[in-house]
């Protein structure tokens, strides 16, 4: 083994100091590396005049340069080139326990079996066997005494001073390691392949405000749309690292964090960009290395997951890749690419080919994707043009060679187009995804290779020198028809309200929206309601009606009421922002109505009714486990809003007849009409109040802004309802929320008497006294444990802290309900209001009973109450539900 070790090193000394005692010393200098080569425990550091050819990582044996303790190693070596089978060799950093290559030198430049790195004064060089440069060090400001790998795993040059000349973490490659940081500006780059370490088509940059993957520099994923990450600063970002909590963004010389994911501990972090386009965070603990995080989730939202024209399907784990209808795998291909069924249809190459030329006569056409299956460009770029038809949306992808194929979204009449290379696609689960794909193919004798915007492709000049004048002509009359048509309805100021090709002045502002989901006519609800026959729920902001679709679909139909200045505002946020966010945990908008003074919604059809029905009604009990899955699929999609969206989105309205129950009680949020969509420069101050009584949080009645974390309180507030089964404001008795005072200890507050109670009091009660049973739904006849029991209540009142910056923010919350990080102590000191709460309750509920007034007296709450601390005004009082909840 030794001899074997040896060979792979060699001594270039100059000739002309043969015989000379400087010579000498070069020589024990490098005889002193060879030795410490057989000890890597200790060979971390190589001084100049140093020479290594390729070293294999393969039984045992060791590279040239070891971390201290071992945990890298740097050497020569070929990827997968087991038993010395491969053919490119690279000068590489290997994260041993996990046999990761975290960094390479000449990715792009491999040399063979026989190249070397020489380490001299004036830096690193590789070469390959026949002397030809090809990688080096830049032209450095100092000589080079050492060079130096890390416990970390950062390559060192140092000067004999020790300061840094030169490093490896400022050339990152597809990996950041713990300790490494990755700037605004400087890309990670996916290798092609596990064998191939060169640049591949995928890439990770840092941008002022993000961190974003790309493809053919089209993004694909954002940091900040992952349910697990938050935002909590504005600042512009500087740099991404990992450290042993998480991955962050950092800001202000890595004082002030702008976006975070926590993750467990750890000893060690990894995080890589794989080849496949996934970006993944593997953590290191004793002896264990697992994948901790992982973007896109889904894999199938990875462009080029499937090849060219590649259907994914079921991307969680590992992708089921087909071809969609009118396409069949290419055996000539080693990705799964599809092409065109039909042999007399081929794919055109876009102009950006290197090969342009065109042979054979041929037509242009546009072969179908189908149905139910999107793009990843859809999600991340606008539309080209909007308010056109699909036969628009075809010639504008005509005349230009970049674009290879279109989709065509019904409900917004929005162009989208696909340029330059064509990735995968992917099966949408999105019930309102209205858009249609098409592909451009040629039809007939197929070119090698085919640009659209070659003059002689088309014949130009004969062909347009004949149809110009016809075609001129006809335009010109169509659009003085179509100036004459408006001009007469501004004159009259009639407008047939059954007509949908002229809309209303009040149904403009519906269509200055981009991506709106489908547009029904008033006619189309009517005949989708039976004229409104069955309604299925009602509130401040109209009332709920069973449809179905011709599609034989159910949706239900919210028709709007009483329609000002602000009912129109409220229905367009509603359709802008429900309209494009997708998440699991989000009601769907099917389409709306907007037509003469009808304002109408329509929703996805959720079939077990709200959460308040199901928990407080008379039907079957909710166990347990239904409980916990209803409260963690709010809470995801709660986070979803506060931090997966482009934009913060606060509901402002959390309750549980705003919770949706599908299908194995899927928990979906509803009614986004009260909520507010905040750029990151928007303090979030409101001056309205809105919400609903008995889950507002303190700052509403206060000066203090109002941001996610309102939505946190009033979350908490839901928690105690799913817990204990009935409302918190409901009126009952202390007999019904607990067993007899004389069978176990008695409290000290004043509620401890007889009369009505204010259920968040009474839960910060039993939990100061770890009595959690009693908390639960008595339904449940002992069907859940203290300890299960104990971990709800003390995250929901977490949530209910006054001070809203000690609050969880909802991506913490399903943290904590999913058992990841441990569930937080309440801090009794910003709890005590909720006593000032309960007693002014029991108060105001006597008053209520005794005038027979059906809305609820908010508590006149005293600061000067011994030990308050409470900032809410002294007169809030006579408020009633509907002044209070607002529209809805």
């Amino acid at each position: 083994m030794e001899k074997a070790r040896a060979d792979h090193f060699h001594f270039l000394p100059s000739l002309a100091d043969m015989g000379s005692l400087p010579f000498i010393f070069s020589i024990l200098l490098s005889f002193c590396a060879i030795v410490s080569c057989s000890t890597p425990s200790t060979n971390f550091i190589l001084y100049p005049n140093f020479t290594a050819s390729a070293v294999h990582f393969i039984n045992g044996s060791v590279g040239f340069l070891t971390s201290p303790n071992g945990t890298f190693r740097a050497g020569i070596l070929s990827p997968g080139g087991q038993g010395g089978s491969g053919t490119n060799y690279y000068l590489c950093i290997l994260h041993v326990p996990s046999n990761t290559i975290t960094w390479s030198a000449n990715r792009n430049t491999p040399v063979s079996s026989a190249g070397t790195m020489t380490l001299s004064v004036t830096g690193i060089v590789m070469t390959d066997h026949d002397g030809s440069l090809k990688w080096s060090t830049p032209l450095l400001n100092s000589s080079v005494s050492s060079l130096q790998l890390t416990e970390t795993g950062n390559l060192v040059l140092l000067t004999q001073s020790n300061a840094t000349l030169w490093e490896s973490f400022l050339y990152p490659t597809d990996t950041i390691v713990m300790g490494q940081e990755l700037p605004v500006g400087v890309l990670l780059s996916s290798a092609v392949s596990s064998t191939d370490l060169s640049d591949g088509s995928y890439s990770l940059s840092i941008t002022a405000s993000d961190a974003l993957l790309q493809w053919q520099n089209l993004t694909y994923w954002k940091l900040s749309m992952n349910t697990v990450a938050y935002g909590t600063s504005s600042y512009p970002v500087e740099y991404m690292a990992i450290n042993q909590t998480g991955l962050y963004l950092f800001s202000n010389n890595g004082s002030v964090v702008i976006i975070q994911v926590n993750l467990s501990l750890s000893d060690f972090g990894i995080a890589k960009l794989d080849y496949s386009g996934q970006f993944s965070v593997g953590s290191f603990s004793g002896t264990n290395f697992k994948p901790v995080f992982s973007g896109p989730d889904d894999k199938c939202q990875i462009p080029f997951i499937c090849g060219t024209l590649g259907l994914c399907r079921d991307g969680s784990n590992n992708p089921l890749c087909s071809c969609s209808s009118n396409f069949r795998s290419s055996s000539q291909s080693q990705n799964p690419n599809c092409v065109p069924s039909d042999a007399s249809y081929s794919l055109p190459n876009s102009c950006n080919s290197t090969d342009n030329s065109n042979t054979g006569n041929f037509s242009l056409s546009y072969l179908s994707l189908g149905y139910g299956n999107d793009y990843f460009t859809n999600y991340f770029t606008n539309p080209v043009k909007y308010g056109v038809n699909l036969s628009s949306c075809e010639d504008l992808c005509s005349s230009e060679c970049s674009c290879l194929g279109i989709f065509y979204d019904n409900s917004s009449t929005s162009c989208y187009v696909l340029e330059n290379q064509l990735g995968s696609l992917m099966s949408s689960t999105s019930s309102s995804n209205d858009r249609l794909g098409f592909v451009k193919v040629i039809v007939g004798p197929s070119p090698a290779n085919f640009a659209p915007n070659s003059g002689q492709a088309l014949g130009f000049p004969i062909v347009a020198l004949v149809l110009l004048p016809f075609i001129g002509f006809f335009f010109l009359a169509t659009l003085g028809f179509f100036l004459w048509r408006r001009l007469r309805s501004s004159r009259t100021g009639k407008l047939n309200l059954n007509s949908q090709a002229v809309p209303s002045s009040e149904d403009l502002d519906a269509f200055s929206i981009p991506g709106l989901p489908v547009r029904f006519g008033y006619a189309e609800i009517e005949v989708a309601t039976d004229k409104f026959k069955t309604m299925i729920g009602s509130g401040g902001f109209g009332t709920v009606f069973k449809g179905t679709l011709p599609d034989k679909s159910h949706v239900a139909v919210k028709k709007i009421t009483n329609v000002g200045i602000q009912g129109k505002k409220d229905f367009c946020t509603e359709i802008a922002i429900i309209g494009n966010i997708h998440h699991v945990n989000l009601v769907k908008l099917r389409g709306f109505c907007a037509q003469g003074r009808e304002r109408l919604l329509v929703y996805e059809y959720m079939n077990r009714g709200s959460l308040d029905r199901t928990l407080f009604g008379n039907g079957p009990v909710l166990e347990w486990k239904e409980r916990v899955e209803i409260a963690l699929g709010t809470a995801r999609g709660l986070a979803y809003l506060h931090s997966g969206c482009q934009h913060k989105i606060i509901h402002c309205d959390v309750k549980p007849e705003n919770i949706l129950l599908h299908d194995h009680f899927l928990a979906k949020i509803s009614d986004f009409g009260l909520s507010k969509l905040l750029s990151s420069e928007q303090s979030g101050l409101f001056t309205t109040m809105r919400g609903t009584r008995g889950y507002l949080a303190p700052e509403w009645l206060t000066s203090a802004a109002i941001s996610d974390k309102t939505d946190v309180y009033s979350f908490g507030m839901v928690l105690l309802e799913i817990v204990s089964g009935r409302k918190n404001c409901s009126l009952r008795t202390r007999s019904e929320c607990m067993e007899d005072e004389s069978s176990g200890g008695g409290s000290s507050s004043s509620s401890s008497r007889q009369g009505l109670v204010y259920f968040p009091m009474f839960a910060l009660e039993m939990h100061e006294q770890g009595r959690y049973l009693e908390l639960a739904d008595p339904r449940l006849e002992g069907r859940v444990t203290s300890e299960d029991v104990a971990k709800l209540v003390r995250v929901a009142l977490c949530c209910a802290h006054e001070d809203p910056a000690l609050r969880p923010n909802m991506v913490s919350i399903v943290s904590m309900l999913e058992g990841e990080i441990p569930s937080g102590q309440p801090k009794l000191e910003s709890l005590n209001f909720l006593r000032f709460y309960g007693r002014r309750f029991a108060e105001a509920s006597t008053v209520e009973q005794n005038n027979g007034q059906d809305d609820f007296i908010f508590p006149q709450l005293n600061a000067s109450l011994s030990g308050s601390t409470s900032r809410l005004p002294l007169d809030f009082s006579f408020i009633s539900s509907q002044q209070v909840s607002g529209p809805r």
